[in-house]
């Protein structure tokens, strides 16, 4: 049974940037099913209110795009019972260990050093297209995860934003859903309530300075340039869209269209 249009977002303890994707429209005049496609922060601080919330969503599997680092950092997700819960790190964990290291702990001039003239934002473009062209294996695991069984499904990462993100985009792709609703999604990273908090060891006022908080939030905004880049990648490499899907992700029409079925109204 179609869940109804939520009346509101719900307002999560300890779970940041959680919604449902529901209702984006598709380039045939469909829609995405409320009820069956969340994404989100990881779940490791979910409070007990935000737990039962959570089992309230009928969810078949959990995506958790997190490394070992990142697990290690915050913890395990929240136990839901009779939910699956699949890792497929998008990451890895030993690659940058140094350069976040150095955004946790760096001062103003060795942040200016790693981050300045746009070197941040270009790490960010460079990750997206690293993802797209090297993890495959793991976007065709769960889009044919899906396609067979796994709905209801959240998928996460730590702040909800990058590895969820493309991960959401490429499920949107695949069922059809317009590129102008997939980025405008992608975007409500960005609002205020859904932000990853910015966590710095320094706990001084210098450390949080605005001269440093400009250098980092490329690091933390959800930019449009970023999934952009992760569109060019697709193209450049496999030429479009459909070939990226059936070729490089093992998407068959069969499956697409029982994807389709799964999730479009």
């Amino acid at each position: 049974m179609t869940q109804q249009v939520p009346s509101t977002e719900p307002e999560l303890g300890g779970v940041r940037n959680f919604r449902d994707v529901g209702g984006l429209p598709t380039a045939d005049g469909r829609r995405v099913r409320y009820g069956h496609l969340f994404r989100s922060g990881h779940l490791a601080h979910a409070t007990e209110e935000d737990a039962a919330f959570l089992a309230s969503l009928g969810l078949h599997t959990i995506f958790d795009f997190r490394n070992a680092a990142d697990q290690k950092l915050e913890g395990p997700d929240v136990d839901l019972p009779g939910v699956r819960n699949v890792n497929l790190p998008l990451s890895d964990p030993a690659d940058g260990s140094e350069f976040w290291k150095m955004v946790r702990d760096g001062d103003l001039d060795q942040l200016h050093a790693i981050l300045g003239d746009g070197k941040a934002a270009n790490r960010m473009i460079g990750s997206y297209r690293r993802i797209i062209k090297e993890r495959t294996a793991e976007h065709s695991q769960v889009l044919r995860a899906m396609a067979e069984d796994s709905v209801p499904a959240l998928m996460h990462c730590a702040a909800g934003k990058d590895r969820a993100g493309l991960s959401i985009a490429i499920t949107l792709l695949a069922l059809g859903v317009e590129r102008d609703a997939i980025v405008a999604d992608y975007l409500e990273s960005n609002a205020a309530h859904r932000r990853y908090k910015v966590h710095r060891n320094n706990s001084s006022a210098s450390a949080y300075s605005p001269e440093v908080m400009e250098l980092l939030s490329p690091l933390f905004d959800a930019r449009a340039e970023y999934l952009t880049a992760a569109f060019e990648t697709i193209e450049e490499t496999w030429g479009s869209v459909d070939v990226y899907l059936e070729q490089g992700l093992g998407m068959t029409p069969e499956l697409r269209e029982r994807l389709r079925e799964r999730l479009l109204d």
